[in-house]
Order: structure tokens, then sequence, then C-alpha cells
């Protein structure tokens, strides 16, 4: 008869206990003290307004040198098809607010596992930016003198929506925000995060199309409307790039760092487990050597079963290979 060996999980090593899901509430108020502390950081970066149109002037010469100087023809078709024009505007003022909230939750309730990597994501390449905007001030298209040929869309539209001269700031707000702060752009920077979550999470074609589309859609909308270069939608996609390859580091950092919080504490933590999502845009395969379990003590009691035995009696075993011994003997014949 086999004997049968029961793997003894006693001693197995313990994987890492997969991290619980989110509190909605704690993540909407981490989400908002970033914001908040996003703004007050970007509007406390103002720099000199000679430095930052000093610096819109370079990237136009820089544009037109590699002839790249796309803002000129697009500001042109929007300010004259006011059918274009305003649709435009209502998309620069309203869509990165509306959109990147929806695909941060959408991402918290149907993709729990993807969300901690893509809210860090976001967060780290928000910070880049503000570094940007502080290192570099640059005034936009619609800020330079009129010579340069361009008009502020939004200006001109103001009548049709709730901004006024001053950006996309409701009327009577336009102080409160930064105009210089366009390099890079995080409209297209944004744009750039929600269109690469939604083609590699959704489900349905259309979907994912349309997060393909919606950063083509915001660099269109950024220059024709006069709000940002070319070279700024190059720098917001490259800011999300660089925060992308930052995202696993940071995950790790934050683990390791609760881990020893909770170990001052008296408690002692179980590692969280290392899954695919640590990285938002090219999450690899789980990669650990897998462990056979130990062999445990034999649990068959010395019960063995012989030929026409319904059920195990214990008995001692003597005989040798090859041969039969009494007690393998079937009852029948006894």
């Amino acid at each position: 008869m086999e004997i049968v060996r029961m793997p003894y999980s006693a001693s197995a090593p313990q994987s890492p206990r997969p991290r619980p899901r989110p509190r909605w509430w704690t993540e909407l108020t981490l989400l908002v003290l970033v914001y908040a502390a996003y703004s007050l950081g970007r509007l406390l970066a103002r720099g000199d307004v000679s430095t930052a149109v000093g610096h819109g002037l370079a990237i136009l010469r820089v544009e037109k040198a590699l002839l790249l100087n796309a803002e000129h023809p697009l500001n042109r078709l929007l300010t004259s098809t006011p059918a274009l024009g305003i649709p435009a505007d209502f998309a620069y003022a309203s869509l990165h607010y509306l959109v990147t909230p929806a695909v941060l939750v959408w991402l918290f309730r149907r993709r729990p596992a993807r969300y901690r990597a893509a809210r860090t994501w976001l967060m780290l390449s928000t910070v880049l930016g503000l570094a940007g905007f502080t290192l570099l001030p640059t005034c936009p298209p619609r800020l330079l003198a009129a010579g340069y040929g361009f008009v502020d869309t939004m200006a001109q539209y103001s009548s049709y929506g709730w901004w006024g001269d001053e950006a996309s700031a409701p009327r009577g707000l336009g102080g409160m925000t930064n105009q210089y702060a366009a390099m890079p752009s995080l409209h297209v920077g944004w744009a750039v995060w929600c269109g690469v979550l939604l083609w590699r999470h959704a489900r349905t074609p259309l979907v994912r199309w349309v997060g393909a589309g919606y950063p083509l859609l915001t660099t269109v909308v950024v220059m024709g409307t006069a709000n940002h270069y070319f070279l700024d939608a190059v720098a917001g996609a490259a800011v999300m790039g660089l925060g992308a390859l930052l995202t696993r580091p940071a995950l790790r950092a934050a683990e390791r760092i609760r881990i020893a919080a909770r170990s001052r504490f008296g408690r002692s933590p179980m590692p969280a487990a290392v899954s695919p999502a640590a990285s938002p845009v090219a999450p690899s395969a789980a990669s650990s050597p897998r462990t056979s379990p130990r062999k445990g003590p034999i649990v068959s009691g010395g019960c063995e079963t012989s030929a026409g035995e319904r059920f195990p009696g214990q008995r001692t075993r003597t005989s040798t290979p090859g041969t039969t011994s009494a007690d393998d003997t079937p009852a029948t014949a006894r």
C-alpha cells in the first residue's frame, strides 16, 4: 500500500500578505491635500514676467527652427470658427477637472489592484510639473505681444463660459492662478495618464480608443487656444514618463516606511505582496521561485488495508519485499 504524506503547513514559509483595498475617505483626503498643496505651490511659483516672456519667445524660436510651429494655424482656425473655438475653450477649462478624477474613481472601484500605482504615478508627475513651473516660468502664447500673431480664445469667447479673460479661472478669480505656469503642460500630462490607463485596463474597444485619442485632442486644444506651445505638450508627456519610472521605487520606499512605523509601535507587520500593479505602464509578471512543501509526518497511524478489506486494520508489517505476510491475507480467507 502507498503511504500518504501530508504537507506540514506549520513549517511552510508564509507568503507576503496582499495589501487591503484602500479606504475611500483616506484616499479622498490624501488627494485633496496633495492638490491643495499643488495649487498653492503653483501660485507661489510665479517668476519674473520678463523672464517668463523670454522663455516663451525662446521656445517659439526653437519650434520655428524645427518646423514645429503648429500653434499659429490652429489658433487662427479656432478664432475664425466659433463652432470649433467655443467647444475647445470649454474642453480646456473643464475636461482635466472631470476626466482625471473620473478615471481615478473608476480605477478605485473596478481595478483596485491597479489603483495605488496609478495614484502614485499621478501624484509624482504632478510634483515634477510643479518643479518645472518653478524652475522655468514660461509665458503662454496668448500673453505674448499682439505682434506675434496669437489671439486669446478664452478672452474672445469668455461671454459663452464661466471664465474671464485671465486663463480658465472663473471670473474675478484670475488673480488666484499662475498664468505663467505653461512649461510643462499638465493638461497634456494628465490626459496622457488617463489615456494610458484606459488603453491598458478598459475592457471595451470603444473606451480604449477614446482613451488613446484623449491626449491627442487635448494637445490640439491647448495649442489652438494659445495656452501652450507644442514643446509644452512634449514636456508634459515627458514628465508623465519620468513619473511612471519613479512609481515602483516610490511604492517600495513607502512600504518600507510603513513596515518600520508599524514595527516601532510594537506591531510586527507582514510585508505586502509585490504585485505586477506596482508599475502603472508596463507591469511585469511576478517571478518568484516556487517552494515545494516540506514532507511532514505519516498520518496513517500504522493502519493498512489488505486486499478484500473494507476498513483498514492496525497491524505490524513483517514481510519483506516480494513476500506476503500472514497479516496481508484477505479477511475472507482467515
